[in-house]
């Protein structure tokens, strides 16, 4: 594969993805608003609300891995929010089809699917792809316009646009938290327990760009587990005993279906914090 750039580069999942990348091997261009000393390959500063600076910093590339955005809802005022990112996401897609990419990574989000479930509860759960999208933030909001960006690129340009719904993002150090979350199952509720480890993140996106995956395909990638210490089952029943369980869980089982990402990714966790 040719260069590579990775969108959002400085940022948690960024940095981790980049890593993972040169670490096979691969040709990388980190593209953000703010240089890292952390990050290990070629840097530009770009601001990807503009088009033309989208442009610019695909151009030459063969695939980009779109990162970039307002991370969470809540950081910024929500009119803020969906504008940056439905405009930056818009104007990567615009320019991976005007520079002729031949692949567009891009992270979507969990919470496309209804997160935190204050106004409706899971349909089902473990939750896969085939659940109603429920977007209750802006934020949230601007990932469900994104994927339905990505559906319509595709068919105007053929190019596959694998979206990636990422848990919440952590790193190792983030794992000392985790106790904080056992007395209490409704504190972690709102994304039921679920995590995922940002080298498992990185991990997900060298596979979508090298994958079979075509068209415009969306995939949630999670940890294996979850962040508690109790049986998924037992965590379900307390606080969400309506809500219908499908298949066999395992003890401490994700409630975010990854099956899918597994059939047609290959991704496979490598890390949970039980792991430390």
């Amino acid at each position: 594969m040719g260069r590579i750039v990775v969108t959002g580069g400085s940022g948690k999942a960024g940095r981790a993805v980049v890593a993972d990348l040169l670490a096979h091997g691969e040709d990388v261009l980190s593209v953000d608003l703010a240089r890292s000393d952390a990050v290990a390959c070629e840097q530009l500063a770009a601001d990807l609300t503009d088009f033309g600076q989208a442009v610019e910093a695909l151009r030459g590339a063969e695939a980009v891995v779109h990162l970039a955005a307002i991370p969470a809802p809540g950081l910024r005022p929500d009119a803020v929010t969906f504008a940056v990112n439905a405009t930056s996401t818009y104007n990567v897609f615009a320019a991976a089809a005007t520079v002729g990419l031949e692949r567009v990574v891009w992270a979507s989000s969990e919470t496309t699917l209804g997160l935190p479930f204050d106004r409706e509860q899971p349909a089902y759960a473990p939750i896969d792809e085939e659940h109603p999208l429920l977007p209750e933030t802006s934020y949230a909001l601007s990932k469900v316009v994104s994927e339905e960006m990505a559906r319509q690129f595709h068919r105007w340009t053929g190019i596959p646009f694998v979206g990636l719904r990422f848990s919440n993002v952590m790193e190792p150090h983030d794992y000392e938290r985790f106790p904080s979350f056992w007395d209490d199952p409704q504190l972690r509720r709102w994304n039921l327990w679920g995590y995922v480890d940002a080298r498992d993140v990185a991990q997900s996106c060298r596979l979508a760009l090298r994958g079979d995956a075509g068209g415009a395909e969306a995939f949630i990638v999670a940890a294996a587990d979850t962040v508690m210490n109790r049986p998924s089952t037992e965590l379900m029943a307390e606080v969400y005993p309506g809500v219908e369980i499908r298949g066999e869980l395992g003890e401490f089982e994700t409630l975010l279906s990854i099956g899918k990402a597994r059939r047609l990714l290959g991704y496979e966790p490598a890390w949970s914090w039980r792991d430390r």
